[in-house]
C-alpha cells in the first residue's frame, strides 16, 4: 500500500488498484494514465479523486486541470464530489462536456472563431428544421434526400473533422449531399448558430490554426482528465490529443468492454491508440466490482471473453456469489411479457422496491407488450427516457422567443413563433418573406421590412413585439426577463385558453426557476461576462437538452432500452428478447465487429444488477404484424450453466438439468455460423410433434430440414428444404412429414 502522507489522505478509502491510479507520479516528460474501469468499479470516484489529489499535494494548480465528461450531470457529480474533497475553490476548475466546455472556448475566442458574441447553439430538432428549410429555399426534393439523412450525413462528417469541401465523393448523390453540406454551413454562419457537432469542429479548428491560442491553453493545462474514453470519436480523441500536446499528462478513465455507442461515432480502438501513440502510459485495471454478486459477475466475465479485440480484464467482488441467473424460456412475446410483469409483482410484495426494478430490452418497440402485461396486472411502470423538459412544446416555443431577442438573425427562432400563437401569418406570406431573405442576403427578421401589403402589416407587427420585448427586458434580472416573455408573447394566454395547457403553464414556470438557479450560479456569471446572461442561459439550455431524465411521478418499475441503461444500476433487472436477430440484432451481428458490440452492450445489461437477473426468450414473437418463431440469443451458450438457474414455462420454477444439457449445450457445440440456425431443441413445437429446425422425411421429395411455419392447427403450414427437391410449403394436415435421422 502507499505510504501515508498529508497529500495522501484523500486515498484512504480506495483499494490498492485504485490508489495506484490516483497518486500515478507527476513526472517529466508525463506519465500518462489509462485506467481500465470495470462496472462497478468506482471509475468517477477515482476520478475525481486523482483531481482532488493532484491539488491537495500541491502538484497541480486549479487552473492547470481540465476534465472531461460525456453527460452534464456526470460532469455535475463530479463538482459535487470535489466540493466535499477538497477546499479549492472547485467552480474555477474547467469541468464539463466536450460541447460544453468547446462552448465556453469559443465564447471567450469568438472574434478568432468567426462568429458572433452572442451565438446561439441549435439542438437535433432546431438542426433539422433548418435543414428542412434549406432545402425548401433551394428547391430540393426531401424524397430524393430525406433531411434526417442530410443531417445524419453532415454531423457525421463533422465529428471526423470534415468540412464540406473535403468530404469524399463517390457518386452524384454524394456530390449533391456534399454540396447541401456546403449550403448549410453558410446559412448557420450568415444566422450566426452553431450545432452540437459544429461546436467541438469549430474549437478543434481554432486551436489548429491559431498557435498562439494553442500554445496558451497547452501550457495551462498541465492535467487532462477524461471520462468514459471509451465513448470519444475521432474528432474528439483529436481534439485531446491537440490540448495535449505541449506535455500535458494524460489520465483517461474507460472501459472498453462498455463501448457500445458506434452509431454515434464512438471509436473503442481510441482506447488501444492512446496506449500506443502517449510514450509512458501506465495502464491500471480495476476489476473490483462493488454492485453485483458473483454469479452475475461470473456470466458477465465468460461472456465477455468471446470478444477477441479487448485489452482485458476480469470482474470479481468479495460480497459473495448470491444468487443464480434465472432463465426463462417462454411460449411467445405475450408469456415472456406476462412472466416479467407477475414476478415484478411479486418481487414486490417481498419488499423490493419498485423503482429498483428495470426491464430492458434491445429495440424499442418490445415495449409495447410489456406494457399491455403490466398495466393488466396494475403494475406500475414508467417507459424511461420519455420527452425531456428542454425538448417540451412550450418550453422551446419560449426559448426560440428569447433567442430571438438575443439574435436576431435567428431565422430557425423566427420561424418557429412567427405565427405561434396564430396572427394571421400565412404561409404565402412566409414564401415571400423567405425570398426577399434570399434576394438581398439578409436574415427574416432583417427582410420583414421589405415587405408591403398584408404581410407587412402582420409580420411587421410581430417585429415590433420582439423590439418591445427587448427593450422591456433590457435592464431586468434574468427570471423576469423570462416571465416578461412568457407573458408578452402570448405563450401565457394561449395555454391559459388550452384544454390540457395547466401542464404547459407549469412548465413555462419551471423554466423560470430553472433561469433563477442559473442566475445565481458563479459558473452562469462567467459565461455571461462574454455574451451576457440570456445568450449564457440559452446555450446553457441548448446543452442542457440533450440530458437523458427520468420521468416524475410516482415510483414505478422502469421499462428502457439497454442502450438508456447505460450507467443505470438496479436491485433487479430482467433482459427480455433474448433471441437471434434481436439481441444479437439482425442488423449488427451480420459482421465480426457488429457482434463484437452487441456483445458488449449484453455485457452492459448483465452488469446493470445488483442482486438478482433475469434472462428470458420467447419462442415465438410478433415481428411486422406476423407470429415469427424465434430462435435462443447465441449468447445463451457463451453462459456457464452453473451460474444459471433455468425456469419451466409450466411453473416457472427450476427445472432439471436436461433443459441445459439438451438445449443450450447443444446450441454451444456449434461453430458461431450453425450457431445462428434455430436449434431443434429449442424451436417452437408444430402440430404432430414437429419443430422448426428439425430433419423430416416425405414419401415424395425424400428428405428434408423445416426451415419456416406459418398458422396454427388444422391451418398450420411448413416451409422445408428438400435439398434438390427444392423449397415447399405444405400443409401439415395433408403432409404425412415424419421425423427423420439428420
Amino acid at each position: 500500500m502507499i505510504t501515508e502522507t498529508l497529500s495522501t489522505r484523500t486515498l484512504i478509502d480506495l483499494n490498492e488498484p485504485q490508489q495506484h491510479a490516483v497518486a500515478l507520479p507527476v513526472t517529466q516528460p508525463p506519465t500518462h494514465g489509462l485506467i481500465l474501469a470495470g462496472a462497478g468499479s468506482g471509475k468517477t470516484r477515482v476520478l475525481t479523486t486523482r483531481i482532488a489529489w493532484l491539488l491537495a499535494s500541491g502538484q497541480a494548480s486549479a487552473h492547470e486541470i481540465l476534465a472531461v465528461t460525456f453527460t452534464n450531470k456526470a460532469a455535475r457529480e463530479m463538482i459535487v464530489r470535489l466540493t466535499a474533497q477538497t477546499t479549492v475553490h472547485v467552480r474555477s476548475l474547467w469541468i464539463g462536456t466536450f460541447h460544453g466546455l468547446c462552448n465556453r472556448l469559443l465564447r471567450l475566442h469568438h472574434r478568432e472563431a468567426n462568429l458572433p458574441q452572442t451565438f446561439q447553439i441549435l439542438d437535433m430538432a432546431d438542426q433539422l428544421a433548418a435543414i428542412k428549410r434549406l432545402m425548401k429555399s433551394l428547391n430540393i426534393d426531401d424524397e430524393k434526400y430525406p433531411p434526417r439523412e442530410l443531417q445524419y450525413f453532415i454531423n457525421a462528417h463533422k465529428e471526423k473533422g470534415l468540412r464540406a469541401d473535403s468530404v469524399e465523393i463517390w457518386d452524384n448523390i454524394t456530390r449533391k449531399k456534399a454540396e447541401i453540406y456546403a449550403e448549410y454551413e453558410a446559412q448557420c454562419q450568415r444566422e450566426g448558430v452553431a450545432d452540437f457537432a459544429e461546436l467541438l469542429l469549430r474549437a478543434y479548428e481554432l486551436l489548429s490554426r491559431q498557435e498562439a491560442l494553442r500554445t496558451h491553453y497547452q501550457q495551462r493545462f498541465r492535467h487532462i482528465l477524461v471520462d468514459e474514453f471509451q465513448d470519444t470519436n475521432r474528432l474528439q480523441y483529436n481534439w485531446l490529443k491537440l490540448l495535449a500536446g505541449g506535455g500535458a499528462a494524460m489520465f483517461a478513465v474507460g472501459d472498453d468492454d462498455q463501448s457500445i455507442y458506434a452509431f454515434r461515432g464512438a471509436e473503442v480502438g481510441n482506447m488501444r491508440d492512446f496506449e500506443r501513440e502517449f510514450p509512458g502510459v501506465r495502464v491500471i485495471r480495476l476489476e473490483q466490482n462493488y454492485r453485483s454478486h458473483g454469479h452475475i459477475l461470473a456470466a458477465a466475465n465468460a461472456l465477455i471473453q468471446h470478444n477477441r479485440e479487448r485489452l482485458g480484464k476480469e470482474l470479481w467482488t468479495d460480497a459473495g456469489e448470491g444468487e443464480p441467473i434465472r432463465v426463462y424460456e417462454a411460449a411467445g412475446d405475450q408469456d415472456e411479457a406476462g412472466f416479467v410483469a407477475d414476478e415484478a409483482r411479486a418481487l414486490m410484495e417481498e419488499g423490493v422496491h419498485q423503482g429498483q426494478i428495470a426491464v430492458l430490452y434491445r429495440s424499442n418497440a418490445q415495449s409495447r407488450v410489456l406494457e399491455h402485461e403490466f398495466f393488466a396486472r396494475g403494475v406500475a411502470y414508467r417507459v424511461y427516457g420519455g420527452l425531456r423538459f428542454f425538448e417540451r412544446q412550450e418550453i422551446k416555443h419560449a426559448l426560440a422567443y428569447l433567442r430571438l431577442i438575443a439574435n436576431p438573425e435567428d431565422d430557425t427562432a423566427f420561424l418557429r413563433v412567427v405565427n405561434f400563437p396564430a396572427r394571421g401569418i400565412g404561409a404565402r406570406s412566409l414564401e415571400n418573406l423567405q425570398a426577399s431573405a434570399r434576394q438581398i442576403n439578409a436574415s427574416l427578421y432583417a427582410a420583414a421590412a421589405s415587405l408591403s401589403g398584408k404581410a407587412a402589416i402582420t409580420v411587421g407587427g410581430f417585429v415590433r413585439l420582439i423590439e418591445e420585448m427587448r427593450a422591456q427586458i433590457q435592464a431586468l434580472p434574468l427570471p423576469e426577463q423570462i416571465a416578461q416573455v412568457i407573458e408578452h408573447s402570448g405563450l401565457a394566454g394561449h395555454y391559459q385558453n388550452e384544454k390540457e395547457g395547466q401542464e404547459r403553464l407549469e412548465n413555462l414556470d419551471e423554466l423560470i426557476n430553472a433561469a433563477t438557479v442559473f442566475a445565481g450560479d458563479e459558473e452562469a456569471g462567467r459565461a455571461a461576462e462574454s455574451g451576457g446572461m440570456l445568450s449564457a442561459f440559452l446555450g446553457y439550455a441548448s446543452l442542457e437538452s440533450g440530458e437523458h431524465q427520468a420521468g416524475e411521478g410516482e415510483e414505478a418499475v422502469q421499462l428502457m432500452t439497454v442502450h438508456a441503461a447505460k450507467g443505470l444500476e438496479f436491485d433487479v433487472v430482467f433482459i427480455t428478447g433474448l433471441e437471434q436477430g434481436l439481441f444479437p440484432h439482425d442488423n449488427a451481428a451480420s459482421e465480426a465487429r457488429g457482434l463484437e458490440e452487441e456483445r458488449r452492450l449484453m455485457y452492459v445489461a448483465i452488469t446493470r444488477a445488483r442482486r438478482r437477473l433475469y434472462l428470458s426468450s420467447a419462442q415465438t414473437r410478433m415481428l411486422h404484424g406476423q407470429v415469427r418463431y424465434a430462435m435462443p440469443s447465441q449468447f445463451f451458450a457463451e453462459l456457464p450453466p452453473a451460474n444459471l438457474k433455468l425456469l419451466s414455462r409450466a411453473q416457472r420454477a427450476p427445472t432439471d438439468a436436461a433443459f441445459w444439457r439438451e438445449g443450450f449445450a447443444s446450441l454451444r457445440r456449434k461453430s458461431p455460423p450453425a450457431a445462428q440456425r434455430s436449434p431443434a431443441d429449442f424451436a417452437p413445437e408444430l402440430p404432430g410433434g414437429l419443430r422448426l429446425g428439425m430433419n423430416v422425411r416425405h414419401a415424395k421429395f425424400g428428405f428434408g430440414v423445416i426451415t419456416d411455419a406459418k398458422g396454427s392447427g388444422e391451418e398450420a403450414r411448413v416451409e422445408v428444404n428438400f435439398g434438390s427437391a427444392g423449397m415447399k410449403w405444405l400443409a401439415l394436415a395433408y403432409a404425412q412429414l415424419e421425423p427423420a435421422s439428420p
